[in-house]
C-alpha cells in the first residue's frame, strides 16, 4: 500500500489535471467549443499536455490500485471510472486539436511550380512534342526561385527540401505545427487511440492529396471509363499523366511520407507507415489505374509510341516508387507498378508483331495513279523511323528475332528472309528489316495490279527508293539497318529502274535498227524507202504514245526523276541521231518528208523533260522544226 502522503499528492495532481481537462470540454462549455487550445498561447497548450500526462499516470495508478484492491477484497471502481471518463474527454479534445492543426496547415501544392526544372534535360529524345511545355514550366519554376510555392514552407533553402536521387521532399508543414502534432499523436496512441489518430490524419491529408491531384489534372476514372475513351482523347491524357506521375511519386507522395515520419517518428515505423498508406493508398491506386488501363487496352499500331512513352516514364520512376513505398504495408503498390510495367512491355511487343502482320496483309488492290509512292509505304517507313527513336527501349524489350520468315518459309503468301545474311544484328534491327521485307513483298503484289509492266516497274522503283531515302535520313535507323542491307535495297530500286527502261524503250529503240531496211539487187539504192517510211511512222507513233502516257506518271523525288530522264536520253538521243543521220536523205528526197521525220533530236530531248511530272501534256509533241 502507498504511503498516505504519496496518495494525497497523486490525488491533488489528478484533481488539478482534471480541472484543466474539464475546462476545455467542448461538450460542457461554449467557450471551449469556440476556441482551440493550440491556437491560444503556448503556455495553455503545454498545461493541457501536462494535464493529459497526469491523467495517464493516474489511469495507470488506478489500474494498479484496482488490481491490488481486488486482491485484498477492497474496491476502487469509482476512482477508475472517474479517471476513464476524464481520459475520454481529453482524447476527444486532442482529436479535435489534432484535426484542426492538420487543417490549418494543409494546402494544395501550387501545380504551376510542381514540375522538376531538370526534367526536360532528362527527357528522352523522342519526346520532342513535350519539350515546349517542359521548358515553359522549368522557366516558371526557375523564375519563382523555388521548387514549390507552399504557404507554410520555411524560407531557408537548406530546409525547403532534401534531394535523394530524383526524389525531392518538401516541407508540407512548419516545424512548430509538426511538434504539436507529434505531441498530440504520442499521447493519443499511448492512451489506446491509435485508430482514431490514423483515421483523422488520413482523412485530412488524403483530402490535400486529392486536391493536388485535381490541380495536376488526374481524374477519377475507372479502368472501364479509360478504355471507353477515344484514342485521340487518351493521347493528351497520357502526356499529362506522365508529367503528373513524376510529381506525384517524387514530390507529393515522398513529401507525405516524410511528414508521417516527422510526426510519428517517436511512436514507431509501423504507425508512420500505416498513416502514410491511409493517406496515399487510394490516390496511388487511382494514379496507377490509368497506366494499367492503357496496358490492357485493345492493341493497335498508333498506340505503340504512347505506350512506349508510358513504359519509359514508369521504368524511370520505378526506383523512386520502390524508395517511397518501401515498407511491407505498401508492397501492393510496388507490385502493381511492376506488373503494369511488364504489361506495357508485353503490349509494345504485341503491337509490333501485329503491325508486321498488318503490313503483310494490307489488302488494298486499287493501283495508285501514276505509279507514285503508295500510302502504305509512307505510313510504314514513317512508323519505322519513329520506332528507331525508341531504339534503346525496344532493344531491351525485344530479345528475340522475328520468327515469321522461318515459320512460313516456302509459303507463297509470305516472304522468306535469310537471317544468316544478317548475322550480328540486334533483334530490333531484324524486326525492322523484316518489316521492310514484308512491305516490299506487299508492294510487289500491288504492282501486279498495273496493266502496264513499265508502270509496275516504275511503281516499285519509286517505293523502294523512298524506303532507301527514309533509312538514309535517320541516323539511328541507318545504323540499325546497316550499310550492307542498304546497298541491297539500293540495288533493288536500280534494278526496277532498269526493268522499267527495258519494258518501255526496247521496242521504241528497236524501230531505229538497220535490219529490214536494206534491199539487194537491181538499180536500188540499197534502202527500201517504203520500209523506211513505215519505220519512221512506227517510231513516231510509239514515242508519242510513250510521251503522252508517261508524262502522267509521277516520280516524286526530283533527283531520281532527273536521273531517269538522263538515262533515257543517253540511250534514246544518240540512237535517234545516228538513225536520222543515216537515213534522213532517203526521206527528204521523197514526197512529204515532214510526215515521216516529224521530230528533231532537240524535239525529243525537250519531250523527255515532260516525263514523270504527273500531269497530262498536249496531244502533239512540241516541235522546233516544222
Amino acid at each position: 500500500m502507498e504511503p498516505p502522503e504519496n496518495s494525497n499528492k497523486d490525488s491533488n495532481g489528478f484533481e488539478m489535471a482534471e480541472k484543466i481537462i474539464l475546462r476545455w470540454d467542448s461538450t460542457a462549455s461554449e467557450d471551449a467549443r469556440e476556441r482551440m487550445i493550440f491556437e491560444t498561447d503556448r503556455q495553455e497548450a503545454d498545461l493541457y499536455l501536462q494535464a493529459v500526462d497526469e491523467i495517464q499516470r493516474s489511469l495507470s495508478n488506478a489500474s494498479i490500485s484496482s488490481s491490488s484492491n481486488n486482491n485484498t477484497g477492497s474496491t476502487g471502481g469509482d476512482d477508475q471510472s472517474k479517471v476513464n471518463t476524464t481520459i475520454q474527454i481529453a482524447m476527444a479534445r486532442l482529436e479535435d486539436e489534432f484535426r484542426n492543426i492538420l487543417l490549418t496547415h494543409t494546402s494544395a501544392l501550387e501545380t504551376d511550380s510542381l514540375f522538376d526544372p531538370t526534367s526536360s534535360a532528362a527527357s528522352t529524345p523522342h519526346a520532342q512534342e513535350f519539350e515546349e511545355d517542359d521548358n515553359s514550366l522549368s522557366h516558371h519554376s526557375t523564375s519563382s526561385n523555388s521548387l514549390l510555392n507552399l504557404q507554410h514552407c520555411e524560407s531557408s533553402d537548406s530546409s525547403s527540401y532534401r534531394s535523394t536521387s530524383s526524389i525531392r521532399e518538401v516541407d508540407l508543414m512548419p516545424a512548430e505545427a509538426i511538434a504539436d502534432l507529434q505531441a498530440i499523436a504520442t499521447r493519443m496512441i499511448s492512451s489506446g487511440y491509435l485508430r482514431e489518430c490514423i483515421q483523422v490524419y488520413g482523412s485530412v491529408r488524403k483530402s490535400a492529396v486529392d486536391s493536388s491531384f485535381r490541380k495536376l489534372g488526374i481524374e477519377k476514372l475507372s479502368i472501364g471509363d479509360i478504355q471507353r475513351l477515344e484514342w485521340e482523347a487518351l493521347e493528351s491524357k497520357i502526356r499529362r499523366w506522365i508529367r503528373a506521375a513524376k510529381v506525384c511519386i517524387r514530390i507529393l507522395f515522398a513529401s507525405e511520407k516524410r511528414l508521417c515520419e516527422q510526426i510519428f517518428e517517436c511512436v514507431g515505423t509501423d504507425i508512420d507507415d500505416a498513416c502514410f498508406m491511409e493517406t496515399v493508398k487510394g490516390p496511388a491506386i487511382q494514379l496507377f489505374n490509368f497506366a494499367e488501363a492503357i496496358s490492357i487496352s485493345r492493341r493497335s499500331p498508333e498506340k505503340l509510341f504512347k505506350i512506349l512513352d508510358l513504359h519509359d516514364a514508369l521504368m524511370d520512376l520505378l526506383p523512386d516508387i520502390e524508395a517511397v513505398f518501401d515498407s511491407k504495408s505498401s508492397d501492393s503498390i510496388r507490385v502493381q507498378a511492376a506488373e503494369i510495367l511488364s504489361r506495357l512491355a508485353e503490349a509494345a511487343r504485341g503491337i509490333l508483331s501485329e503491325f508486321e502482320n498488318a503490313v503483310l496483309r494490307e489488302p488494298s488492290r486499287v493501283p495508285v495513279p501514276g505509279g507514285t509512292i503508295h500510302p502504305l509505304t509512307r505510313y510504314v517507313m514513317n512508323y519505322i523511323s519513329l520506332i528507331s527513336d525508341y531504339k534503346q527501349t525496344l532493344i531491351e524489350l525485344i530479345m528475340s528475332k522475328p520468327s515469321t520468315g522461318s515459320r512460313y518459309s516456302g509459303d507463297p503468301s509470305t516472304p522468306d528472309m535469310e537471317f544468316a545474311e544478317l548475322e550480328g544484328k540486334t533483334p530490333l534491327a531484324l524486326h525492322l528489316i523484316w518489316i521492310i521485307v514484308i512491305l516490299q513483298f506487299n508492294l510487289d503484289g500491288k504492282s501486279k495490279h498495273y496493266r502496264d509492266a513499265s508502270l509496275a516497274h516504275l511503281f516499285m522503283m519509286n517505293n523502294v527508293h523512298y524506303i532507301v531515302q527514309k533509312v538514309k535520313g535517320s541516323p539511328e535507323l541507318r545504323e540499325m539497318i546497316g550499310d550492307d542491307y542498304l546497298r541491297k535495297l539500293t540495288g533493288k530500286f536500280r534494278q526496277s529502274a532498269t526493268s522499267y527502261q527495258r519494258a518501255t524503250w526496247v521496242n521504241v529503240l528497236y524501230c531505229l535498227r538497220d535490219e529490214g531496211l536494206h534491199v539487194s539487187g537491181g538499180f536500188s539504192s540499197g534502202v527500201s524507202k517504203s520500209a523506211l517510211r513505215e519505220r519512221f511512222k512506227t517510231f513516231n507513233a510509239m514515242f508519242e504514245d510513250v510521251h503522252r502516257t508517261q508524262a502522267t506518271w509521277l516520280i516524286p523525288d526530283a533527283q531520281l526523276r532527273e536521273e531517269l530522264r538522263i538515262s533515257i536520253s543517253e540511250k534514246l538521243l544518240p540512237a535517234y541521231r545516228s538513225f536520222l543521220g543515216r537515213f534522213r536523205s532517203h526521206i527528204e528526197s521523197g514526197k512529204h518528208p515532214e510526215n515521216y521525220i516529224k521530230y528533231s533530236v532537240e524535239d525529243l530531248e525537250t519531250a523527255v523533260l515532260d516525263f514523270f511530272e504527273g500531269y497530262p501534256v498536249s496531244q502533239h509533241l512540241r516541235r522546233r522544226s516544222q
